[in-house]
């Protein structure tokens, strides 16, 4: 899409961050709590709005609700990139913003009054009909906290820290509210679309799964593993399905072919996802398979394996009772029980209300 009311033509690729293990220190950096959303990018013209997705697509009408306040709360001739998530009482919900990716508009009506989305702004690509995208990151800030100096919910301008030590507690803390991690991004950078000149740094964490079955690779059927299947017993001893760790080469996709065939023989005579697509007998237990409203016409396929292999896996946090990423694999742990892997090996976060997230940072710290 593209308007001549737009100081800048859509579509844009966002700016982008590359991982790091620790926050960088110093004063030549800001940092920012990295939101669990869908990243967008907001073009307002005179009297038009174009809500535009990472990957280039137009957003609007999976957001009714969003778009006429984004109208209504920006003024005319500004770009913004920013967030798009749901904020409930117990944090970002993910899951729930997944749900408005729907082809029905009477469907995305009605999650939009149900399920209200908001926008967090935090970086300024145009102001004023003016491109300010070669502009130091500093100077976009300051613009962007004028801008929207008088906005209002569903509209966010995000908080921004110059303290490292500040943002280390952001770390430590926002994750109750749902946010991931922290973003930092150098004073005197000009945006740069598609580039990873940001950096991320997200909260790192291990656990011990049992491998319940695996999916084969797409270019690969019966000899190269796509994906492992990892499980979680919880309290009254049911294997939840919490994800899956896929990270591998080929050279070892094809060495786990053959290292797991054993673990086939059998497998489904005990398994405990035997009966997963029978919702009556496997009532509240997550199972592999299944078609869910974004995963419709994907081969979700699985080959089940004996509950025996247990593997050590890295993530970064939960997302209700899963893995919200896929998990990287670390090693086989063949001292270790399947039955030993439960959910009370996680660390808890404790909960953090959005409210005092969207009150920590002023721009001037």
């Amino acid at each position: 899409m593209a308007s001549s009311t737009f100081p800048i033509a859509p579509p844009v690729e966002p700016m982008l961050a590359k991982l790091a293990p620790a926050l960088p220190e110093g004063d030549a950096f800001l940092y920012e709590p990295k939101w669990d959303g869908f990243r967008a990018l907001v073009f307002r013209g005179r009297g038009d709005v174009f809500i535009q997705s990472r990957d280039l697509r137009p957003l609007d009408r999976y957001f009714p609700e969003l778009h006429a306040a984004l109208l209504t709360g920006l003024p005319d001739r500004c770009v913004v990139d920013g967030e798009i998530v749901i904020a409930t009482a117990h944090g970002l919900d993910f899951d729930a913003l997944q749900l408005r990716l729907h082809p029905a508009a009477s469907r995305a009506a009605r999650l939009a009054h149900e399920t209200p989305s908001s926008f967090v702004a935090f970086d300024l690509l145009a102001a004023d009909g003016k491109d300010l995208r070669r502009r130091p990151q500093r100077e976009r800030r300051e613009r962007l906290e004028q801008l929207l100096a008088r906005v209002r919910p569903p509209i966010h301008l995000t908080p921004m820290t110059r303290d490292p030590d500040k943002a280390a507690e952001w770390l430590a803390s926002f994750e109750g509210a749902g946010l991931d991690g922290v973003v930092i991004k150098p004073a005197d950078q000009k945006y740069e679309p598609g580039k990873r000149v940001m950096i991320k740094v997200k909260h790192v964490r291990t656990a011990d799964c049992v491998v319940a079955g695996f999916r084969w690779h797409k270019t690969g059927q019966n000899e190269l593993v796509g994906s492992l299947l990892l499980g979680l017993f919880d309290d009254e001893d049911r294997l939840h399905h919490v994800g899956v760790t896929s990270s591998f080469t080929m050279a070892r996709r094809k060495a786990l072919a053959r290292e797991l065939a054993p673990l086939r023989k059998d497998a489904l005579a005990r398994h405990p996802w035997r009966d997963w697509h029978d919702p009556d007998s496997a009532a509240g237990t997550r199972m592999p398979g299944g078609q869910s409203r974004w995963s419709a016409g994907k081969d979700l396929s699985w080959e089940p394996l004996r509950i025996e292999r247990v593997c050590e896996v890295k993530y970064d946090h939960m997302q209700g009772t899963r893995f919200r990423h896929a998990a990287v694999f670390q090693r086989w742990r063949p001292d270790k029980r399947p039955i030993d892997c439960r959910y009370d090996q996680l660390e808890i976060t404790p909960a953090y209300e959005l409210e005092r997230v969207f009150g920590a940072g002023t721009g001037r710290r």
